[in-house]
């Protein structure tokens, strides 16, 4: 058996690479499949149907560097992570994508995806009108017909139909990936997690990036190693962390290295990516459909009930959350208004929350004065 230091040092480190060289790894896989790449802005994109169709779906993501092109094409007002976003593309380090596409989001990323089919040459783009209105029994029925348009319109530009096969076995493949997923973090709600929260976020951010059947085992051989992995790091405080998009590592690492573990999240760069399979269906459009409309929402999406609420709640139960970080990209709109509503839910169900406001150019250390304090605040709870 390899040392434990040995181990620790192997366990993350194909997550971390795919994550890190995410653009060469791309280039690799075309070279290697003779596949196209397509880039996805959102994550209710059913990403099943690319790759039934022999494509990549990889998710565009910023570089949490301070940019400065895109003044013109996008408002200052709107998130950092969107305006990031574009940057990437307007940059030329999304050079290996084929096409790009968008499921109907919020109003500030909609606008990367217009500004970036503008300004970033591509072969194919397309605009997934995906329902608003999740919770309309028209939403499954509306959702099924868009993506059978999706379909032909993919079938158009690669010149060849997407078999129901294909689409059969995209969907088994994916599966697969969300139920190693949901293995490895259900072992986060033991009193010593054999993961930290900064690995956990390499897991999945790296789902988001590679094909999924490598990501399959490179899960499958994960889960052998966490079953005798121990750590002597302290779990410390144990947190969620819940909000706009984040993929942030440096924050995610600062904070645990303040004396606390994340057990948890509920956002896009995390649980909600994969917490629903497909469900059985003889229409496998009508699965797929389903599954995208019954997910767990995005805030952009969850209303005129608010069921976020309840599976956060949830979420903290099972984990034996006992404090929250509760983050919001700057100008993002439906996190804004979702986070009222969650914060007093957290706080009524005795789960202390900490608001962070996140952009690009707001240093680190700023951030770990307040997390300091809220950790402090946390244990000095505990002592009483």
């Amino acid at each position: 058996m390899a040392s434990q230091v040995g181990l620790d040092q192997e366990t993350f480190e194909t997550f971390r690479n795919w994550r890190i060289k995410r653009a060469e790894y791309a280039k690799q896989w075309k070279e290697r499949t003779g596949g196209k790449i397509i880039g996805y802005f959102c994550t209710y994109v059913p990403e099943e149907l690319l790759y039934a169709a022999g494509i990549l779906p990889v998710r565009i993501l910023g570089s949490h560097e301070v940019q400065d092109v895109t003044e013109p094409h996008i408002f200052a007002m709107f998130c950092p992570f969107c305006r990031d976003c574009l940057a990437q593309g307007l940059k030329g380090r999304f050079d290996y994508l084929d096409g790009i596409t968008i499921a109907q989001s919020c109003l500030h990323i909609r606008q990367s995806y217009t500004s970036w089919e503008k300004h970033v040459p591509v072969d194919f783009s397309y605009y997934l009108p995906m329902p608003h209105h999740v919770q309309s029994k028209h939403a499954v029925p509306f959702l099924i017909k868009e993506l059978e348009l999706f379909k032909a319109k993919l079938e158009q530009w690669l010149g060849r139909k997407i078999e129901d096969k294909a689409i059969e076995e995209a969907v088994e493949i994916y599966n697969r990936n969300r139920q190693l997923m949901w293995r490895v973090f259900e072992l986060r709600q033991g009193e010593s997690p054999p993961l930290t929260g900064e690995e956990a976020m390499e897991v999945v951010l790296s789902s988001q990036m590679v094909d999924k059947r490598e990501h399959n085992a490179a899960l499958e051989k994960l889960l052998g190693r966490l079953a005798e992995r121990t750590t002597d790091r302290p779990t410390g405080t144990r947190l969620m962390i819940l909000g706009s998009e984040d993929d942030d590592i440096e924050f995610i690492r600062m904070v645990e290295s303040c004396g606390a573990t994340f057990v948890i999240d509920d956002h896009c760069t995390g649980t909600r990516y994969f917490w629903n399979n497909v469900e059985p269906n003889s229409n496998q459009l009508a699965g797929i459909a389903e599954r995208y409309v019954k997910r767990v929402p995005c805030p952009s999406k969850d209303w005129p009930e608010r069921t976020r609420v309840p599976h956060v709640l949830e979420l903290a139960r099972k984990y034996d959350v006992q404090g929250a970080i509760v983050m919001q990209q700057k100008f993002c709109d439906p996190h804004e208004i979702d986070t009222p509503a969650l914060t007093k839910a957290l706080n009524d169900a005795g789960i202390k929350t900490l608001f962070l406001e996140f952009d690009v150019t707001v240093p680190i250390g700023q951030f770990k004065v307040r997390v300091e304090a809220f950790l402090e605040m946390l244990q000095e709870d505990d002592l009483f």
